[in-house]
């Protein structure tokens, strides 16, 4: 399998999976459950705000963002809407890429403002990684608060989408 093949599938487990945290988001009792709703959307946004960051590198475009986190809260609307724009931003990203722009060094300012360089193929493993770590801190929010969380695995994703991976 080649490097674009698995951040290709990496990514479109991203965009399946985090749409399902929002619709898990939904059922909490925001009224009952302040804290847990609350401390899940900041993450939420926590994850979101790096996104927006790396895809900035990525572009070599300046992404605006002094922190890792923003000031205000969105609605969970409108977070989920921001996910569903720039995971499909990535998606598109990740497809477009030639194989030998993977191996690509791009430097970059951290938002502490620390010089750093990485590949692209880095970058966009970091990104997966930082958001499935995440994700895994706003699932115990959201147990608390409105039952099991999404199963965030990557095995499920591949099997429910290429469901002739269970044959022997």
């Amino acid at each position: 399998m080649s490097t674009s093949t698995l951040l290709t599938s990496l990514f479109e487990h991203k965009a399946w999976i985090d749409p399902l945290f929002f619709d898990q988001l939904d059922k909490v009792d925001a009224a009952a459950h302040p804290e847990a709703h609350h401390q899940a959307l900041r993450i939420l946004n926590h994850i979101h705000t790096v996104d927006r960051i790396w895809a900035g590198h990525l572009k070599g475009e300046p992404h605006g963002l002094t922190g890792t986190n923003t000031e205000d809260t969105p609605t969970p609307a409108e977070l989920r809407a921001a996910f569903a724009r720039l995971d499909a931003w990535y998606l598109d990203h990740v497809r477009s890429l030639r194989p030998e722009q993977l191996d690509e060094a791009i430097a970059f300012r951290f938002t502490d403002g620390d010089a750093g360089r990485m590949t692209r193929a880095e970058m966009l493993a970091h990104v997966v990684t930082h958001g499935s770590n995440h994700r895994g801190a706003v699932g115990v929010w959201l147990r608390q608060a409105a039952g099991a969380p999404p199963r965030d695995l990557l095995t499920r994703y591949l099997h429910q989408h290429e469901p002739e991976r269970r044959a022997s």
